[in-house]
């Protein structure tokens, strides 16, 4: 599922002509483009998706969705390890970062 988050802007910096920022997302860092909300500033919110801020938001209505959102663990869905339902499906743990796998190590 590919969900609209709302995220606070840490920082901006232009990078090869394009606005962009890193933003968090109740705890999780993602760069995103701020080309679509030129004047964005640093400590607002804004509702991202794919990686693009679309919209303002005041920052009791992002609290309150992300606070929601991690609720109903679509935070997790969203920004979580991709392969960790399949280890859990299958009791597998995850390979830590660094270590091959099996297969990777042949």
């Amino acid at each position: 599922m590919c969900l609209a988050v709302p995220g606070r802007v840490l920082d901006i910096e232009e990078r090869d002509g394009t606005r962009m920022a890193r933003v968090d997302f109740g705890g999780v860092v993602k760069e995103v483009c701020l080309e679509y909300l030129p004047d964005l500033q640093v400590g607002e919110y804004a509702i991202v998706h794919v990686g693009f801020a679309l919209q303002r938001l005041d920052e009791e209505s992002a609290k309150k969705t992300l606070e929601l959102f991690a609720t109903l663990g679509l935070l997790q869905e969203e920004f979580g390890d991709p392969w960790e339902p399949v280890a859990q499906a299958d009791g597998s743990p995850l390979p830590a970062a660094g270590i091959d796998t099996p297969q990777e190590a042949k």
